[in-house]
């Protein structure tokens, strides 16, 4: 019996939680896997290792680990990788199957220009968009970012820097001086993460603060509950349950 357990990141922020609990029941609605269960990387219960047990007492001879995670990095090399290892030699008579992140994808680029539209409908001449990534020592984090920037500009935006929270350069706070020595009119910060959460309150603060002091940031909402969002999940959950069923039977 083929199990989907979805791993979201956690948060400290109960709404960060709440948003991807609802993302995910979304998802759930249009897969069609007997068992699914949602599980956290960190923060938050069920673990991944307590994500795996339900589904086994739930009778599951396959279990899909989908990763609710936008690109490549050390939670999706490493930290997911070992605990399903763990998962095979505790329960050897279970087939896991591994799937993969969003990955750069033009929904989710045309998503990034949903989100200024929000604030506006284009983007003004003499601005900028900052784009804000949550950052990892992963060099294919930045090269991840070089495509996103590249689809962005073949969409008609050309002035695009990027920026992140930690454990990569730029930062933050060099993106936000980076775009004031650039003498942009406007820059709309647009952060590249799913939900609200612990970042998402950091670059408020500091975007405040720095129009307080004569900037012009405009903060956009990060990627979040959107349908086109949930058509990918479930598209990249159909691609890995079509390979686990083959493989299966």
């Amino acid at each position: 019996m083929l199990a989907v357990l979805y791993v979201a990141h956690g948060s400290r922020i109960p709404e960060g939680v709440r948003q991807a609990d609802l993302f995910l029941h979304d998802c759930m609605k249009n897969v069609s896997s007997p068992i699914q269960e949602i599980c956290y990387l960190e923060l938050v219960r069920p673990t991944i290792e307590q994500g795996i047990r339900r589904c086994a007492e739930r009778g599951a001879t396959v279990i899909l680990v989908q990763p609710l995670l936008l690109l490549s990095a050390g939670h999706a090399k490493r930290d997911i990788p070992g605990e399903i290892e763990k998962a095979r030699a505790r329960y050897p008579e279970i087939k896991f199957v591994y799937g993969r992140p969003f990955g750069v994808d033009p929904k989710i680029v045309n998503l990034l220009i949903k989100r200024l539209n929000e604030k506006q409908s284009f983007l003004p001449e003499g601005s900028g968009i900052l784009l804000v990534g949550r950052g990892s020592s992963d060099p294919d984090t930045k090269r991840s970012f070089t495509s996103i920037c590249r689809l962005l500009n073949q969409k008609g935006i050309k002035h695009v820097d990027v920026c992140y929270m930690a454990a990569a350069s730029p930062s933050f706070e060099e993106g936000l001086n980076l775009a004031t020595s650039r003498g942009w009119k406007q820059t709309f910060v647009i952060p590249y993460l799913l939900f609200t959460g612990v970042l998402m309150k950091t670059m408020k603060k500091r975007i405040e603060l720095k129009n307080k002091n004569g900037g012009s940031f405009v903060l956009c909402r990060p990627l979040g509950y959107h349908p086109d969002l949930v058509q990918l999940m479930v598209k990249r959950i159909g691609e890995s349950l079509e390979n686990a069923v083959s493989d299966y039977a």
